[in-house]
């Protein structure tokens, strides 16, 4: 296989086993039906019998231990076998209620306690003992096969109780089946099945009063033994008719765990719906869509000759390909090597092979056009091999059949439900690839560039012009990085001049000696301790840091001025810091933040995968921190930079060093020259340019911040205010929350408690709030008359003086309004963190956004100056829509 392209490698995640549900919902998916009414009902029982597989599964759970000992009994000989089963492996009783502790307990001593019976159960197998069987002494099998096997069967019980509680013991046969040889060759398969037959005896002891119970699990320890002393499956083989394809064979596990894909045969024997069904899988797989019920459109002659056996699937097939609906929706839009593609995927179930295949098809598609491709891909063995003449293609995809490892990539991306939006071709580029030599690019990623500003895999967004052109890498590819200074100074050649500073050729350095730390001399400046710290804020962050960063670096900053600590120490501790981290880790993905990293502590880029894999490996197992300490602690830092230099930069690539200089085809330009003007500069910024008329210079000056800000009142209350505050704040909460002053005669007796409890200072301003927002007066005022968005629209602009902020938090109150009531809402809103940090607990709620610059300003500009009473229609947020406002 070549190694100088990859097609990529989607996210594949073949199923593992199957269920009752997952069984019944994908057969009626892939269909493109609703659930028939069996199909409900056994979906139906499934479900009603959910309790007592759920109990039946945790009485199993909790007598694990006993189970595995008495079976471990059975086979092991010459000390206690439980005693080996690892504990974090093994069943724990979970400690409930007292009923249900009583009956683990009674169960327990049921099978503990008789222990002449239990003795004479040695010797009754349950059933023929299989040959080959004798009893394993525990010292000579030893401790770790011991561990082992107490392991073993613990996983048999446990993936016992996993089938049962999915209703299908198809995980048990994906698992299972094949695990006789393997124990075969460490102990003995015979010991193994007397003990699962002893499990299952011990088993339905526990469930002797229980007959469904007994029933369940007698039916899936059946299951677990018939599995393991059936042989193992053998790998399905797909055949190869062309010395230029690969051989390929694909794991029986991989067909029995998922759902196989439905094959629609016509018979002449089916009846009329069934050869309905089978037309319909025809379109389904051509045209990827029913157009019978997508768009009402019917091949009826076509149709009646099918059923009528006038001709076959196949020549429907063909039909059908070379039919105008087809032409005009894969074909026409497409350039030919995407419509060879989606040939492929329609009527062989697959994309094509190989390079060979594809030339082979496209020189055919080019001289005689659709008909004749269609005509070429159903004359052809494989098709006749596979599909015949009354079966319906079908996607040959992952876990229906093997695949091949060159065009993987391509393959399930081209059997995927976009694949028709994808006008690009993939196979005939990705086939081509494999013949060029690798490109100059990053080891991780797709589309990504070297440049020094663009660190690490870069991963475009593939919504417009998609493109999979991966280059694949291996772990010996070593990224090609120019020294700074002579290049016989390259560490790669001579690792021993690493230390060795490149004179006038390279960077800056500077180092801090321990005499300027201690005596602090300005004698060489270059050199001081204020100067060194600025150099390495400089470099590990890439800027100077700003005031407030700058209080939280200040303790670290002195144990260095101080001589604690070297700078690198110092540059340690900045790289761990919340800044740093802000900065350079938590927004990057972490092939991108590793490179950021590595070059600005350690001056260069990383060579390739074989070292950035390492880090790779730190960060998962360890985390953040010692990926900082694996870099600066490494004998690459401490031989170029010791303990007291500033790292610099030592390595770039070559196209960030053409980025920094002028490229070739512009130096020989003649630039022109600019003509200085004599007028000063702000005499050339206050020159009107333009002809301004009067109503141009009012709407100028009347720019700016208006006088409603400086206009605006809050009224606040303390322990200090006195009874004529109290009762202008009590006004102003009135004017807020009902938009009008309210006097005795408006509010009849309904706050007259209200007003006396916040007068004796009994209510805070925030309660009194509440208190008026659940009033009866307000529910009739500003809730009854009106949807819930208005609703919410009204409650955010009296309690929190402003309008709602998008269309998500409409959302968010919409769902309390409809489930919870006005109560809930106005509590919400009142207890919000919002309020308390802009309100608090005294001061009464305001109109917050009265002027220009603010957010939210045109929607409360709106909302304020809207009559109520007048105007019912709902202030519709004027945000453009963007992630996380919808």
């Amino acid at each position: 296989m070549s190694i100088k392209a990859s097609g990529g490698s989607p996210l594949a995640r073949p199923q593992l086993y199957r269920t009752a549900s997952i069984l019944t919902i994908t057969q009626a998916e892939q269909q493109d039906r609703f659930l028939q009414l069996g199909e409900l009902n056994q979906l139906v029982s499934f479900l009603n019998s959910g309790p007592k597989r759920l109990e039946v599964a945790d009485i199993l759970t909790k007598n694990a231990n006993i189970l595995v000992a008495r079976a471990a009994d059975k086979i092991f000989v010459g000390g206690s076998a439980i005693s080996y089963l690892e504990r974090p492996q093994a069943a724990v009783i979970i400690t409930g209620d007292q009923s249900s502790q009583d009956k683990i307990n009674e169960l327990s001593g049921n099978i503990q306690g008789d222990f002449g019976q239990s003795f004479r159960s040695l010797f009754n197998a349950g059933g023929a003992t299989p040959p080959g069987f004798k009893p394993i002494n525990v010292l000579r099998y030893g401790t770790t096969r011991m561990r082992k096997s107490l392991r073993d069967l613990d996983w048999f019980l446990r993936y016992l109780t996993y089938a049962i509680v999915s209703g299908d013991p198809n995980i048990l046969s994906v698992n299972i089946r094949g695990l006789r040889e393997l124990i075969d060759n460490a102990c003995s398969s015979a010991a193994a099945i007397v003990a699962l037959r002893e499990m299952r005896r011990t088993a339905l002891l526990i469930f002797e009063e229980d007959i469904k119970g007994q029933d369940l699990v007698k039916e899936y320890f059946n299951v677990v033994i018939s599995e393991f002393e059936a042989p193992s499956l053998t790998d399905k083989l797909r055949k190869r008719t062309s010395g230029d394809l690969q051989g390929l064979r694909l794991p029986q596990i991989y067909a029995q765990a998922g759902v196989s894909t439905p094959r629609f045969v016509m018979k002449s024997n089916l009846s009329a719906d069934e050869k309905n069904t089978v037309v319909k899988a025809c379109y389904r797989q051509i045209f990827e869509r029913d157009i019978a019920k997508a768009y009402n459109l019917s091949l009826s002659n076509l149709e009646s000759q099918v059923k009528n056996g006038q001709i076959s699937i196949k020549e429907f097939i063909r039909s059908l390909g070379t039919s105008s609906i087809y032409r005009k929706q894969f074909y026409e839009p497409f350039v030919n090597s995407r419509a060879l593609e989606l040939a492929f995927r329609h009527f062989l179930g697959r994309g094509p092979s190989s390079l060979e295949e594809f030339q082979k098809y496209f020189a055919i598609l080019s001289a005689t056009g659709l008909s004749g491709l269609v005509n070429a891909i159903l004359n052809s063995s494989e098709y006749t091999d596979y599909f015949g003449e009354e079966t319906v293609p079908y996607f040959r995809n992952l876990g229906e059949e093997p695949q091949e490892c060159r065009n993987w990539g391509p393959q399930i991306d081209l059997l995927n439900y976009s694949a028709p939006f994808r006008k690009v071709p993939q196979f005939i580029t990705l086939f081509s690839d494999y013949k060029q030599a690798l490109p100059d690019q990053h080891p991780y990623g797709i589309g990504n560039d070297p440049l020094s500003i663009q660190f690490g895999a870069i991963f475009p967004r593939e919504n417009k012009d998609p493109r999979k052109r991966q280059a694949l890498f291996g772990k010996d590819t070593r990224r090609i990085l120019v020294r700074r200074g002579p290049g016989i100074y390259n560490q790669i050649s001579n690792p021993q001049v690493r230390p060795k500073p490149v004179g006038s050729l390279g960077p800056k350095i500077f180092k801090l000696s321990n005499t300027l730390v201690k005596t602090d001399s300005s004698q060489n400046f270059e050199n001081s301790v204020d100067v060194v710290t600025k150099v390495t804020y400089l470099r590990v962050f890439g800027r100077e840091v700003y005031q407030e960063e700058k209080l939280l670096l200040k303790p670290i900053e002195s144990q260095l001025k101080d001589g604690q600590i070297t700078v690198r120490e110092f540059v340690r501790q900045l790289a761990k810091s919340s800044i740093f981290r802000s900065l350079y880790w938590e927004p990057l993905y972490i092939c991108k933040a590793i490179e950021y990293i590595h070059n600005r502590l350690l001056g260069r880029p990383t060579y390739g995968r074989q070292e950035i894999n390492k880090y790779f490996d730190i960060a998962y197992k360890q985390g953040y921190y010692q990926v900082v300490d694996a870099i600066i602690d490494s004998s690459e830092y401490i031989e170029t930079f010791g303990d007291n230099t500033v790292p610099y930069e030592r390595y770039s690539t070559p196209a960030g060093i053409a980025l920094r200089s002028l490229r070739p085809g512009i130096i020989d330009q003649r630039f022109k020259k600019v003509i200085s003007t004599k007028s000063a500069r702000f005499v050339e910024l206050g020159t009107v340019k333009e002809i301004r008329s009067s109503n141009d210079i009012q709407s100028r000056i009347s720019q700016g911040v208006s006088s409603l800000r400086d206009q605006s009142i809050i009224f606040k209350v303390n322990n200090n205010s006195n009874k004529e505050a109290l009762e202008q704040a009590l006004r102003a909460t009135y004017r807020q929350i009902f938009e009008r002053d309210l006097n005795s005669f408006s509010i009849g007796g309904e706050f007259l408690d209200i007003e006396a409890a916040f007068l004796n200072r009994e209510l805070n301003v925030k309660e009194l709030v509440k208190k008026l927002a659940l009033s009866e007066l307000y529910g009739k005022e500003f809730y009854r008359p009106y949807p819930n968005t208005k609703v919410i629209e009204l409650g955010t602009k009296h309690i929190l003086g402003r309008a709602p902020n998008n269309q998500a938090e409409i959302r968010f109150f919409n769902q309390i309004l409809a489930s919870k009531g006005l109560s809930a809402f106005i509590s919400n809103l009142v207890e919000s963190t919002e309020y308390i940090a802009v309100y608090g607990k005294e001061t009464v709620p305001y109109r917050r956004f009265p002027t220009l610059p603010a957010a939210n300003f045109p929607n409360t500009e709106i909302l304020y100056n809207r009559l109520t009473k007048q105007d019912l229609s709902i202030v519709v947020p004027s945000f453009k829509k963007v992630l996380g406002n919808q």
